[in-house]
């Protein structure tokens, strides 16, 4: 018996189509363009949210395909250029839009303008883990209820910023709300960050993921501090993990220096950085075209 679609079913068909299209949610209107190159001293990088103004400044598409998906840049697997390749952003939201829409406005961007494509996949991956240590607990709390929490933890904020700027004498990010960490002086300082911005930080400076495992809640101050060897070797491989491509003599730098520095001062909080191996969600991009359609 053969099926015949009615005109009531394709008005339905139709009117579902439309509804799925339509509620996807997209900037009215959005430009995108490579960003300047860097200079030999520093760079700056950031989001801006101001009432219906986007921007995002000197991001790699990594970083884009990052905030889109809420994932971490380990869990993304792709070719090496996306780490490399950057462009600028700017986007204006529609009237009545929510702050939380932003990334799927992002993703819906780089599906358009793309073509990006992906599937996730589970892998196991070697990590480190921050756990509780033996010890008694050395960190300064922030408290849960102060009025200076993390971005995330107001959303409803009528502005938010997250800059960041990096050159050869450290790198530093500001997450607004009070909440930042700067890597410079032989020294990693945060200011109320929670334990898993904890783990994301010091994963920006290591050779594979860190996973915070201490469950512990609300936001912390804390300074880690590290012999000059280890904190140049962790310099370099901030940048090798955003795709820098450096000499041969910086690599072997990196790869002889021994680490312990981190080690002792992550316990002197009473906390440990161990070594393990964990699953994670992977994105694997399947297409994705190196450069955007024309705006």
């Amino acid at each position: 018996m053969r099926s015949y679609i009615t005109p009531m079913k394709l008005l339905l068909s139709l009117i579902c189509s439309t509804v799925a299209v339509y509620a996807q949610p997209a900037f009215e209107v959005a430009s995108i363009r490579p960003s300047a190159p860097a200079g030999d001293t520093k760079v700056n990088v950031g989001l801006h949210i101001d009432g219906a103004r986007v921007s995002f400044n000197s991001l790699s598409l990594k970083d884009y395909i990052a905030f889109a998906y809420e994932v971490k840049d380990h869990q993304i697997s792709g070719p090496e250029w996306l780490a490399s390749e950057r462009f600028d952003i700017a986007g204006t939201l529609p009237p009545g839009t929510e702050r939380g829409q932003v990334r799927a406005m992002v993703k819906n961007l780089l599906a358009e303008r793309f073509g990006l494509k992906l599937h996730t996949e589970s892998r196991e991956f070697p990590v480190y883990a921050i756990i509780r240590g033996k010890g008694p607990l050395k960190l300064n709390t922030t408290p849960a209820d102060a009025d200076t929490d993390t971005v995330e933890t107001q959303p409803k904020t009528p502005v938010t910023n997250v800059t960041g700027g990096g050159s050869r004498n450290g790198v530093n990010i500001d997450y607004g709300a009070g909440s930042w960490f700067a890597f410079a002086n032989n020294k990693l300082e945060g200011k109320k960050l929670t334990m898993e911005r904890m783990a994301q930080t010091l994963a920006r400076f290591e050779d594979r993921p860190v996973v915070d495992m201490t469950g512990l809640p609300g936001n912390y101050d804390f300074v880690l501090e590290f012999t000059p060897e280890d904190y140049q070797a962790m310099l370099i491989r901030s940048a090798v993990n955003a795709g820098v491509v450096l000499p041969p003599q910086a690599i072997h730098m990196m790869e002889t220096a021994s680490g312990d520095s981190l080690m002792t001062s992550i316990e002197s909080l009473g906390l440990k950085l161990e070594r393990r191996k964990a699953p994670l969600d992977v994105l694997i991009i399947d297409k994705m075209e190196r450069a955007p359609t024309d705006n």
